[in-house]
């Protein structure tokens, strides 16, 4: 079949070989053009060109038997009459003739349709009568029967492997043998249960029991089955499903009852299913019902598998048990019996179930297990109960119903109080909410509740205004009664003790019995809540729901606005710091403040007080960007992204910029090459873990290794050391701060929307870069007779860029140097007043001056994220901290749900504390 179908030109390519008939002959390449066995597309190209011809065929019989009736290349089909399937055989013969996919190898029941056909009928069977192959079933076609022909040459094993050998010859596709191999399935579950290996000897036991299956195997070579299971003009199609279940295994059985118009009655075995009882010990009724489900989903199986029409349906089974569960709604059973009642209601709709005794019941045969000897004479089996035969008067009578039925839910009794309650006994618990919503409907579906067991009738179907006012009435009630004790006095009309904190409330119940504000506002125009809202305690459960409701309401509202917004109808008592405690428990809130914990200012790191040098000895290296430069090459200006590569100098804030093109390894090591012709070459490179300044040094350290016999001898000649810190380190430990993170700020808000040509933004940078060069890097003096400023132009005028090491010339005297000398005297004496007036100033922590929050192990925290807005930033929890050399934690591992991750201190949002005990 494959070799039929052409693959397309542009997918050949996949299907190459390389053949030669000898070793001595060279080697050459094939290109398969057809569907090729063993690649994983070929079943499903085969069979969707075959399917293909079913579409476009127009005739619709003939199109339904190509695309149901075939399995892969094989053809099963048939008719009731003898013309008819010659139509057949001649309409699906010519549509796969069209697509040079020939029909062959004939086979039929009858020897008329063979004889017309003998060219192509072929017989493989030489010199036998064996029988020909229906799918994989055997077919004796003169008899019209199936049949299980088994190898005459049993192994005797005796292990678990000889075991499963011999079961797989069975293939048994519609389970006609399911009371005989279900003993086998019982025995390979003794075999899993006694852990024994493959090549384990079996123990006598199941020895015993195994040699007795291979004596009685040579009797399936006698067992013939009527392939026909209907009888001729019929007029009555009746399924019967079987089902039953023992403590070993279970299953189900389905028979096709026919009845011709002469009155004649026809009952045969279509196709049972059995399966083995879990290893779990349960009950014999939860087995009887998996039973009636193995049935049910048979049957639906069956129904969408037939091209005939079933008038009636019927379901049998022996346990009343499960007919009383069927009967019931699935919401009063236990849940492992409801989810299965569910299902087989489901599949079979409305089909009657009916009750038969386990003597006549078939699948008694397969919940048990029965002898292959024995399975072959057995009428019950291959032509159901005798009852069946008759008519259905005669059938079993229906058991009465069983009044008490094991897993079914107790009754729950509600008991309702009176609304305005006199006690501390209430149906609300208000422990169980925490959601104000959620509590006010459930209370209106429990007045709703009340109303129906009254007779009382309902306007609608949803929750009226009404309803949630009424039920808010009476949680209100609930919550001052469990919240004032003057509440009681009010119910029974007495007054407030002297002392009572709520005199000066002057309090009163209204109409509702809700205790209300009395208050001066009477002669005003305000609403009557405004002039007397409901009094309430701010620890009460209502009434943080309500705040967190409010607050969620107002789209996260501050403290003023929330308390301001609830006092239109409620008065909380100590509302002001509920409000604050309300907002400041917020995590959505708390994320769009965005507040970081900043440890303390850390120490000057060892590179930024070196002295004596020259500048850009020791560099960091960044990249700002992206830069929308425009470009007016090919036709119009369009516009690209160009980025601004950054050298800051430790020690004198120096600043070098380089525009790139991109992010590439290549461009950056261009960069770095024109930074050194005109700063020099540096000692030290610092940069974060980028993958253009590692992609550039894994090339600098390739070519080094091609070049030089060592490596670390070439870089100690190069002298250029490169440093990668982890980019979550505090400021990069101490090294940002030499300007880096401000400069790049800066420059993105300059150059952000100029959309500059490429030569007009690499000179805008170089202005850009004198500017920044010429900052002052000490405090201004207003005394005229104080040196200028130092300013880090001070130390890249007059040096040049490959200058060798010199001598200290700073005490001595200028009139015995030459001028060379004076010229390093004047450099020196730069130096020595960056040593005194600028480091000095480094000495100050300008901010981070104290440590106020300690973040400590299983903290809740918010990860700060620059690319990301605070509602996306993600929860995570303190799992280790990492304290520096001064004792400080500034770095911290947090536990994120894409796993655990290192952040500094100042990218950290901790919650408070309330969310950490949650």
């Amino acid at each position: 079949m494959y070799r039929c179908i052409i693959v397309h030109p542009d997918d050949r390519h996949l299907q190459q070989i390389v053949w030669r008939n000898s070793p001595s002959e060279p080697i050459q390449t094939f290109q398969l053009n057809t569907v090729t066995y063993g690649t994983a597309s070929a079943p499903f190209l085969a069979t969707r060109c075959l399917k293909q011809l079913g579409l476009q065929c127009k005739n619709k019989a003939i199109a339904d038997i190509i695309m149901h009736d075939f399995y892969v290349d094989d053809l099963l089909t048939g008719a009731d009459d003898l013309d008819d399937v010659k139509a057949i055989r001649q309409g699906v013969a010519e549509v796969l003739a069209s697509a040079r996919m020939p029909l062959r190898k004939w086979r039929s029941n009858d020897p008329e349709l063979l004889s017309e056909i003998a060219n192509t009928s072929l017989d493989l069977n030489i010199g036998s009568r064996e029988p020909d192959k229906l799918l994989g079933l055997g077919w004796h076609s003169d008899s019209d029967e199936l049949c299980f022909p088994l190898n005459s040459l049993v192994p005797d094993g005796n292990t678990k492997r000889d075991l499963l050998s011999v079961i797989a010859q069975i293939f048994d596709p519609l389970g006609l043998l399911a009371p005989y191999v279900i003993t086998m399935k019982i025995l390979i579950q003794r075999l899993w249960l006694d852990k024994l290996s493959w090549d384990e000897p079996l123990s006598p036991e199941i020895k015993k029991r195994w040699y007795g299956i291979i004596k009685s195997l040579p009797f399936l070579n006698n067992i013939r089955i009527p392939r026909l299971v209907i009888c001729e003009s019929y007029r009555v199609l009746q399924l019967h499903i079987f089902t039953d279940a023992s403590e070993c295994a279970y299953g189900a059985c389905i028979y096709v009852r026919s009845v011709s118009d002469k009155g004649e009655v026809m009952v045969r075995l279509l196709t049972a299913k059995s399966r083995v009882a879990p290893i779990k010990p349960t009950t014999i009724p939860r087995l009887e019902l998996c039973g009636a489900l193995v049935g049910a989903r048979l049957y639906e199986k069956v129904v969408n598998s037939l091209r005939v029409k079933v008038d009636q349906v019927y379901f049998w089974t022996d346990s009343t048990i499960v007919l009383g569960w069927l009967r019931m709604l699935p919401c009063k059973l236990q849940p492992f019996v409801r989810n299965r009642v569910a299902e087989i209601l489901d599949k079979a709709s409305d089909h009657k179930w009916g009750h038969v005794p386990t003597d006549r019941n078939p699948a008694d045969l397969i919940s048990r297990g029965i002898d292959i000897s024995a399975l072959a004479c057995l009428r019950l089996w291959w032509s159901g109960p005798e009852f069946l035969m008759y008519d259905i008067s005669k059938w079993p009578s229906q058991p009465k119903n069983v009044e008490t039925l094991p897993e079914t839910r107790h009754d729950i009794i509600l008991t309702a109080v009176t609304t305005h309650p006199k006690n501390n006994d209430c149906f609300i618990d208000f422990s169980r909410f925490s959601n104000y919503s959620r509590l006010v409907r459930s209370m209106a579906y429990v007045l709703r509740f009340i109303m129906s067991c009254k007779r009382q009738l309902i306007s609608s179907n949803y929750l009226t205004e009404l309803e949630l006012r009424n039920a808010l009435n009476i949680i209100i009630s609930k919550c001052q009664y469990d919240s004032f004790p003057e509440y009681k006095l009010l119910l029974n009309k007495q007054n407030l003790p002297k002392k009572s904190q709520l005199l000066k409330f002057n309090v009163f119940l209204d109409e509702n019995k809700i205790m209300r504000v009395g208050g001066r506002l009477d002669n005003s125009k305000f609403s009557y809540n405004e002039k007397h809202p409901i009094l309430l305690q701010s620890n009460h459960i209502f009434t943080k729901l309500l705040f967190d409701h409010e607050h969620k309401r107002l789209m996260h509202a501050g403290p003023q606005l929330l308390l301001a917004n609830i006092r239109d109808t409620f008065w909380p008592i100590g509302g002001r710091n509920l409000a604050k405690a309300c907002y400041h428990k917020c995590i959505r809130c708390h994320r769009m403040k965005g507040k970081v914990s900043n440890p303390l200012m850390g120490n000057l790191p060892q590179q930024r007080l070196l002295s004596g040098g020259f500048p850009f000895e020791t560099v960091g290296v960044d990249y700002a960007g992206p830069v929308m430069s425009a470009t007016r090459q090919g036709r119009g200006c369009r516009l690209v992204k160009v980025y601004i590569c950054i050298f800051v100098c430790f020690t004198t804030k120096a600043i070098h910029l380089e525009l790139v093109g991109d992010l590439t390894s290549n461009n950056y090591l261009l960069a770095l090459r024109r930074f050194i012709a005109r700063r020099g070459k540096p000692v030290n490179i610092y940069s974060d873990n980028g993958a253009s300044f590692v992609g550039a040094y894994n090339d600098l350290s390739k070519f080094l290794k091609g070049n030089c016999d060592s490596l670390s001898e070439s870089m100690a000649n190069d002298n250029i050391n490169f440093h990668f810190i982890p980019a979550y380190t505090p400021h990069f430990g101490g090294l940002w701060e030499a300007g880096v993170k401000s400069t790049k700020y800066h420059l993105l808000r300059v150059l952000g929307n100029c959309h500059l040509t490429y030569e007009e933004l690499y000179t805008t940078l170089t202005q850009i870069e004198a500017i920044l060069n010429s900052r002052p890097l000490t405090p201004l003096s207003s005394d005229p007779a104080d040196c200028t400023p130092l300013t880090p132009g001070h130390f890249l005028i007059g040096r040049k860029l490959t200058s060798l090491p010199q001598l200290d010339y700073q005490h001595q005297s200028t009139p015995l140097l030459n001028r060379f000398q004076r010229i390093e005297q004047l450099r020196q004496h730069f130096w020595e007043r960056w040593s005194k007036e600028y480091v000095s100033e480094l000495q100050q922590r300008v901010k981070w001056r104290s440590c106020k929050d300690s973040l400590k192990i299983n903290d809740l925290v918010v990860v700060k994220e620059d690319n990301l807005p605070p509602l996306k930033w993600k929860l995570g929890r303190v799992v280790a901290i990492h304290p520096g050399a001064d004792g400080i934690v500034r770095v911290a591992d947090i536990r994120t749900s894409t796993g655990i991750i290192k952040r500094a201190f100042n990218r950290i949002c901790p919650l408070p504390v309330s969310f950490n005990s949650g």
